[in-house]
Parts: C-alpha cells; structure tokens; sequence
C-alpha cells in the first residue's frame, strides 16, 4: 500500500506541476508578453515624442532668434530699397544721368537710349527696360558695361551684342532692366 500510496502522491504533483507550468504558461503568453509589448511601444512612443519635443523647442528658439532680427531686416530693406530702388517720378531722368555719367567716365559716345515701362500685377518692383547703343573703343565698351552692372542702383543686364562700328571703335547695344517702386 505504501508504494500505490506514494505513486498516487507522487502522480498528484506531476499533476499539480503540470498545471502549474500550464498556468505559467498561459498567464506569460496572454498577459505578460503583450504588457512587455505595450510597454515597449509605450516606451517608444515616450522617445519619439521626446525627440520630437526636442526638435520643436529647436524649431522655436531659431524662429525666435529669426523673430528677433526681423525688425533690423526690414529696416535693412527699407533703407536698401530707397538707397538702391528709385520711386517712378524720377526714375526716367535717374537712368538717362546714370548713362550719361557712365559713358563721360568711361569715354563711349552714347548713339541710342531708350526706355520701356512695365508693370506686372503681383510684383513688387515696376521695370524699365533700357536699350544703350554706345560706340567707342572695345575696352571702353566693357568698362561701361561693367559700370552698368555694378551701379548702386538695381539693374539687371540682360543682354548684349557687340557690333563692327566706324573705323577703330566697336558698337555696343546694351538691354537691361532698372527696378523701380511703382
């Protein structure tokens, strides 16, 4: 009776054991590995909030320094565009004193000038086209095409076309645009 006794004792907690590894089991798959899971994306999700908590504390502090030197900028561009961007009531006699002055200093003789307004809805700057026909001498044609272009004031060249003039001297005609405030 003794060994029936102990097998029976003993069956009983293979039983018990097995039950309890099954319990084990069961609670660890439908409990804590999807807790493990969430936690893990929980944690994951704390880190890319961070990151992106980070990354706009960032954003902020370089829009507030931008934030900060707007003022001066504007002041910039307002005193850049009356230095350098005549008003139209006087833009038309500003162009034909700067060729003039250019081509006395750069001793061309000016042959043509002449002007096109324009003005395009949505833009900031009115243009007037200017087409300057000088003659002279090759390396006083590029002198005054280089005083041109850097002028104080806002012209753009846009093109120009050398061409055979009278004896030694060489035709430039010059097409560039000056900006000016409507």
């Amino acid at each position: 009776m003794r060994r029936e006794r102990r097998k029976k004792i003993i069956r009983f907690f293979e039983t018990a054991a097995l039950t309890v590894v099954a319990i084990d089991l069961a609670l660890y798959f439908l409990v804590v590995r999807p807790q493990r899971a969430k936690a893990l994306q929980a944690e994951k999700a704390c880190q890319q909030a961070s990151l992106r908590l980070q990354l706009q504390k960032a954003n902020v502090a370089r829009l507030e320094k931008f934030q900060a030197a707007l003022p001066a900028a504007d002041d910039k561009l307002k005193d850049y565009l009356k230095d350098h961007v005549p008003p139209r009531q006087r833009v038309f006699s500003d162009a034909a004193r700067l060729v003039s002055t250019l081509t006395h200093k750069t001793g061309v003789q000016l042959d043509n000038l002449s002007y096109k307004l324009s003005s395009e809805k949505g833009e900031p700057f009115d243009q007037l086209g200017l087409d300057v026909t000088v003659e002279g001498p090759f390396a006083n044609l590029l002198n005054f095409a280089h005083s041109l272009e850097t002028t104080d004031d806002l012209i753009l060249v846009r093109n120009f076309s050398f061409s055979a003039g009278q004896g030694n001297t060489v035709n430039l005609r010059l097409g560039g645009v000056l900006y000016l405030t409507p």
